[in-house]
């Protein structure tokens, strides 16, 4: 499953998107029903999980994290604790709670940015905070693609 792009949309008054047609077809082709929704950790955006990546990622947490360690235990509970099941209706539109359009400080103009396996839906209205400047894109890669000391690209 491999959720790629970015596409802009539209919130209607009732806080409902159309989730874009290249998302739903690689849902569809999947098999996946149901959403996670969820603010994201870093960022002051939401991510849709379908439901299978979010399985995974509850179980990977949970595996790194004991059951009778007590912050362990609030990480965990935090971590699931604050999320929405959707399902898209039959024109593939979905309800963003209230609270969520503001944890993301959303109005109207949104993005669907694909991020692999989950999407992440950004408030439009302030595109630059979604990415870095091309310059330090430029630098950032670099970096974790990695050269040798010889000025060869390193091969892993």
């Amino acid at each position: 499953m491999r959720f790629l792009g970015n596409i802009e949309a539209k919130t209607d008054a009732k806080g409902r998107a159309f989730l874009p047609s290249a998302f739903r077809k690689v849902l569809q082709a999947s098999g996946e029903e149901r959403l996670v929704l969820r603010k994201d950790i870093f960022q002051q955006c939401l991510v849709l999980y379908p439901e299978t990546v979010w399985n995974e990622q509850m179980d990977t947490l949970r595996l790194r994290l004991s059951r009778w360690n007590s912050e362990h235990q609030q990480i965990f509970r935090q971590f699931v604790s604050d999320v929405e099941i959707l399902t898209l209706d039959g024109n593939g539109r979905f309800l963003i709670p209230k609270r969520y359009l503001k944890m993301a400080a959303i109005s109207q103009s949104i993005k669907f940015i694909g991020m692999g396996d989950v999407i992440e839906i950004w408030n439009n209205e302030e595109p630059e905070k979604a990415f870095m400047n091309a310059e330090n894109f430029c630098k950032a890669i670099e970096a974790v693609m990695g050269k040798t000391e010889g000025g060869e690209k390193d091969i892993e």
